[in-house]
C-alpha cells in the first residue's frame, strides 16, 4: 500500500477581503497537474467566510457537493428552491446533475439565533458521480446523535448497502465522520482510495505518524488503518473511502 502525507502549510492557499479558503487539490488559481483529483474525489476547500460575506449564486454541474460547518454557521439556497441553515452536526448534499445555481453566505437565519455574526469555517468536499444527467437534488441530516455515540460514522455515501445519513451518486463512495475524546481510536475500513482529512486535533496512524489540524492522508489500495488521539485535545476526522477512482 501507499501512503501520501499533505500537510496543512504545504496546501495552496486563496485569500480575500472576506475569504480564506485552504485546498487540497489544484483549486481556481492553483493549478498543479500531479494533484487534481484523489479518487473519485475532486476538492477539499477549508474555508473560513467572514460574517455578512459568502458565495453569490454560481453555477455547477455534474458533481456532487458535500458541506461540513466546522464551526458558525452558512446559509444555503439553490435554483431548485432549496434553502437551510447548516450548522455543526448538519451534513449537506447537494447534488448539481444537469445544472443548478446556488448560493453560500454567512448571513442571519430568522430561525437561529446568533446565526451569520461571527466567520464561518466549513470544510467542502467535491466528488465526480457514477451516474449522470440526473435531475439536481439536495439533502441534510443532523447527525449529532450519531456522533456523540462515538467511532467512525457515515454521513455520505452511495453505497446501496450502507447506513449513511444522506446519499450521494457515486456507488462506490462513502464519507465517515468522527469526533474523538482524548485517547479514542477508530478504525478506518481497508478502500481501494482512502483520504484522510484532520479537521482538528492531532491524531496518529501507523506506518505514517502524527498528523495534525489541515494534514491530510491518502492511501492506495489499503487495508484498515487504525487512528489514535495524540495529546489531550478532541479530535475531529473526516474520512473518504472510495472503491474506484476516475476513469475506473
Amino acid at each position: 500500500m501507499a501512503f501520501t502525507v499533505i500537510r496543512s502549510a504545504d496546501r495552496a492557499v486563496t485569500t480575500t477581503d472576506w475569504l480564506t479558503s485552504r485546498h487540497c487539490f489544484s483549486f481556481g488559481d492553483h493549478y498543479d497537474p500531479s494533484n487534481t483529483h484523489f479518487g473519485a474525489l475532486l476538492a477539499v476547500n477549508d474555508e473560513v467566510v467572514a460574517p455578512g460575506a459568502g458565495f453569490d449564486l454560481h453555477t455547477h454541474q455534474e458533481s456532487e457537493i458535500v458541506t461540513w460547518v466546522v464551526s458558525g454557521t452558512l446559509v444555503h439556497r439553490d435554483s431548485a428552491g432549496h434553502s437551510g441553515v447548516l450548522y455543526p452536526g448538519l451534513v449537506q448534499r447537494l447534488s448539481a446533475g444537469t445544472g443548478v445555481e446556488h448560493s453560500e453566505r454567512n448571513d442571519a437565519w430568522t430561525d437561529l439565533a446568533g446565526s451569520g455574526t461571527g466567520p464561518v469555517r466549513y470544510i467542502q468536499m467535491w466528488l465526480m458521480p457514477d451516474r449522470h444527467g440526473l435531475a439536481p437534488s439536495y439533502a441534510q441530516a443532523d447527525v449529532r446523535e450519531r456522533l456523540a455515540a462515538g467511532g467512525l460514522v457515515p454521513i455520505a455515501s452511495g453505497d446501496p448497502a450502507g447506513d449513511a445519513a444522506i446519499d450521494v451518486a457515486n456507488s462506490g463512495a462513502t464519507l465517515y465522520a468522527a469526533l474523538l475524546r482524548p485517547g479514542g481510536t477508530v478504525e478506518v475500513p481497508g478502500a481501494r482510495f482512502t483520504h484522510v482529512f484532520v479537521v482538528d486535533g492531532q491524531i496518529s496512524v501507523d506506518e505514517v505518524g502524527v498528523l495534525g489540524p489541515g494534514d491530510a492522508l491518502r492511501t492506495v489500495d489499503s487495508g484498515p488503518l487504525s487512528i489514535r488521539t495524540v495529546g489531550d485535545e478532541d479530535v475531529e476526522l473526516l474520512v473518504w473511502s472510495m472503491a474506484a477512482g476516475l476513469g475506473g
